[in-house]
């Protein structure tokens, strides 16, 4: 069993197809931040095991879910529907296999899948960790795989927008194998809280340059 972390903040209308579409052999762990749509019981519904974290913010999602873990691996994945979990297998393969430590799905967006602001910063954050860190990597993807303890152990402490940033850093720090593999990118499915705005987006930068500076 692979434990999936899906961290939601109102996605009632993306889970029933994104759960459907879940591999054998993954289970996963709606993570509901604070929604008011009805996210975690359509979760319920589905046959996720839904974990209510009130402290809104990506990371206190994400540690949430990882916390609720048990499996030796864990992903981490967008509940929106952007992307697809049937490519999970893509992603958590090398680190089942042992041939790498962390994966990152490298996003290949369809048409209207990404805004121009989104990607542009996308675009800057990875060349800058390319830059510290020596890893090959184009994106800093949301579709992630890593085992379970070590990734506990990082101690990642961001709790916005910058906990995927420092676990690529810390993971980098402590000599991690770190890689890449593409995945499709789909244009998500309802409003977008964070890279669908000029604001959510600019939010995230700031958290993700906080990571960077400390």
């Amino acid at each position: 069993m692979i434990d999936v972390v899906l961290p939601a903040l109102d996605e009632a209308g993306a889970l029933p197809g994104l759960l459907a579409r879940m591999p054998d052999g993954y289970r996963p762990i709606v993570v509901d931040n604070g929604s008011t749509d009805g996210t975690g019981a359509v979760a319920r519904a589905y046959g996720a095991l839904v974990v209510d974290e009130p402290v809104r913010g990506f990371g206190a999602a994400c540690y949430a879910g990882l916390r609720a873990a048990t499996a030796d691996t864990v992903c981490f994945m967008d509940a929106d529907g952007s992307l697809d979990p049937r490519h999970l297998e893509l992603v958590a393969g090398p680190v089942v296999e042992g041939w790498t430590d962390l994966v990152l799905g490298a996003r290949q967006p369809q048409r209207g899948a990404w805004p121009v602001h989104a990607r542009a910063a996308n675009w800057a954050l990875a060349s800058e960790v390319r830059r510290r860190t020596g890893a090959p990597m184009s994106d800093l993807g949301p579709m992630r795989a890593a085992r379970r303890v070590p990734l506990l152990g990082l101690a990642i402490a961001d709790r916005r927008s910058g906990w995927p940033l420092e676990m690529v850093l810390l993971a980098a720090r402590a000599g991690w194998r770190i890689d890449e593999v593409p995945v499709p990118y789909a244009p998500r499915i309802g409003r977008s809280k964070v890279t669908g705005t000029v604001r959510g987006t600019v939010q995230a930068v700031r958290d993700m340059r906080r990571v960077l500076a400390s």
